[in-house]
């Protein structure tokens, strides 16, 4: 048991560092030429598709490897003593894994079939990789509200079984919360949950990584 909680928390702390690592890169590099015309847009996806791949690799399919891994350490943490939270919460964390690992192969799929097509009609490709994009966003990318409810459940579940410091459970409740209220549309809300779970994550991580008391 301990061995799964040390391993839940180096997952934890990885999934902030892949958190930081995406704000780096869309805030640093990427310099998407969203005004440009059709042609430049897909000129600079053409340019960029392989760094851009990369990173929908690790920000969608290695974050949702590595929360699987944490969502079982975090079940077998809470099961014994808040089992139907627990439970609950565990089923919200399989369903974000599923989205999100979903969400990264549908990116990359759905750009190379979009620059494949751009070289024909570049309008119709536009069409498409809009579409794709609305989905990928839709599934995990801007709607946060499925992994807002796994933090928030399993924070209710450590508050109830006296497990996780209690200012991280409050502070988990805060996030989740955050995440919840992505359902409506604004790029604000999908910031402030985030930003708020690469502490979240860190902070969980650490503290996993703590032996047990006996």
């Amino acid at each position: 048991m301990n061995n799964l909680q040390r391993i839940g928390g180096i997952a934890a702390l990885l999934e902030s560092v892949i958190y930081v690592s995406a704000f780096l890169f869309f805030g640093l590099f990427w310099h998407y030429p969203a005004g440009a015309d059709t042609a430049m847009q897909f000129a600079y996806l053409a340019e960029n598709q392989l760094a851009f791949s990369i990173v929908n690799l690790v920000m969608y399919v290695m974050f949702g490897v590595l929360l699987a891994v944490l969502v079982l350490a975090l079940y077998h943490r809470l099961n014994e003593r808040s089992p139907i939270l627990s439970q609950l919460a565990a089923i919200f964390g399989i369903i974000w894994v599923a989205l999100v690992i979903a969400s990264g192969m549908i990116a990359n799929i759905g750009l190379a079939t979009a620059l494949d097509l751009s070289t024909e009609d570049a309008e119709q490709a536009m069409i498409i990789w809009r579409a794709i994009y609305s989905v990928v966003e839709g599934l995990g990318g801007g709607n946060e509200v499925v992994g807002g409810l796994w933090v928030v459940l399993l924070s209710f579940a450590a508050l109830k079984g006296s497990q996780l410091p209690k200012l991280l459970n409050y502070f988990g409740i805060f996030v989740g919360s955050a995440g919840i209220a992505t359902m409506y549309p604004a790029q604000v809300l999908t910031e402030i949950f985030g930003i708020s779970q690469i502490i979240w994550f860190a902070w969980l991580g650490m503290v996993m990584l703590k032996p047990s008391k006996p």
